[in-house]
């Protein structure tokens, strides 16, 4: 059977996987330590054993999916794979290929190309995560800011 990803997206992909179950399990355990709800995770399935190490867990696991996205984006576009997998996606090219999708005539001859649908989604999710990432670091960058402000009035 032929490789239909490289090395580098394989592994790119199940370190996000891992990453991402990192981040559930601590989500869950700092879901647990919130009073507002009365719905609580077994401890079992969570991740951090109290609030603190929970969201140390979520923290780590949050940069590795930064870093690893960083490393994704550049090799797919220094390497060109964005270009030629994801581009160009029409408008009337995904209609149809939701319409032969959703009557289920829909054409796999050949599974490393992917359809417009699966296109527009892939640059959607990732469009998705450079939007958190840059909104996590809008929220770091604002939280020093404030930091040094309220030094600044105590000192």
């Amino acid at each position: 059977m032929p490789v239909v990803h490289p090395r580098w997206v394989r592994i790119t992909h199940w370190v996000n996987a891992i990453a991402m179950l990192v981040m559930i399990g601590s989500g869950w355990e700092i879901y647990n330590a919130s009073p507002l709800f009365d719905f609580r995770f077994s401890r079992s399935i969570t991740l951090g054993g109290w609030l603190a190490g929970a969201l140390q867990w979520h923290f780590a696991a949050m940069w590795v999916l930064a870093v690893n996205g960083l490393v994704y984006l550049a090799l797919g576009i220094i390497g060109g794979r964005f270009r030629r997998k994801l581009l160009p996606i029409r408008p009337a090219d995904v209609i149809a290929d939701t319409k032969a999708a959703l009557t289920f005539r829909l054409r796999h001859d050949d599974i490393s190309v992917y359809n417009s649908v699966q296109r527009l989604l892939y640059l959607g999710v990732i469009a998705a995560g450079i939007v958190i990432v840059l909104s996590i670091v809008g929220v770091l960058v604002a939280r020093v800011r404030r930091k040094r402000r309220l030094q600044k009035s105590a000192d």
